[in-house]
């Protein structure tokens, strides 16, 4: 009898991983919206999935999980590779202490606000997951015949550890999107 080859060996193993790899809900974006309203570019994202069902036994277990979003504004060029104008990012984090039961989002980086807590984990999820009233520039600072466009790039992970072994092992993930293009001036 002839010993496996190790291409075989490989190839068994790599159809072991993919199919024993966790079933978990995509992360996405799912509103993300841009206003030019007040003299201000501001920017609306709504992130579905933060919380994945792998990341449940590791917050309940008290490990903090983490979602940072990139915002970047862009102007378009025709005719060469486009500028980025703004880049801001926001941090936050999922805790959950065990002895009061209680899950608190604190924010990290990027904005200014109070600790929020409470005992659902629906609230604590909602609260990780919106970014609202984001402003990136002023309009002033904008050409005024200038198309731009917001991208947003998501993720999200527990203890904060986003690499490519924690993605296989669902215990982080990354997602992104791009907004419509938009112009200063109101077309007519």
């Amino acid at each position: 009898m002839r010993a496996p080859s190790l291409a075989s060996s490989l190839v068994t193993a790599a159809l072991t991983l993919a199919v024993a790899a966790p079933v978990r809900a995509e992360l996405r974006i799912s509103d993300l919206e841009v206003f030019l309203n007040d003299l201000e570019v501001t920017v609306h994202v709504v992130l579905l999935g933060a919380l994945s069902e792998g990341f449940h036994e590791g917050i309940q277990s008290g490990i903090p999980a983490h979602v940072r979003f990139t915002v970047e504004l862009w102007q378009y060029n025709r005719y060469w590779r486009d500028q980025l104008l703004v880049t801001r990012i926001v941090e936050r984090n999922l805790s959950y202490n065990v002895v009061t039961k209680e899950f608190k989002v604190g924010s990290l980086r990027g904005e200014q606000r109070p600790v929020f807590a409470t005992r659902d984990l629906r609230d604590a999820q909602r609260v990780l997951s919106e970014v609202r009233g984001l402003k990136l520039t002023p309009a002033t600072a904008l050409d005024p015949a200038a198309v731009i466009y917001v991208r947003v790039s998501a993720e999200s992970a527990l203890s904060g550890e986003n690499t490519f072994l924690t993605r296989m092992a669902g215990t982080a993930e990354q997602t992104f999107r791009q907004s419509d293009y938009r112009t200063l001036q109101r077309v007519q």
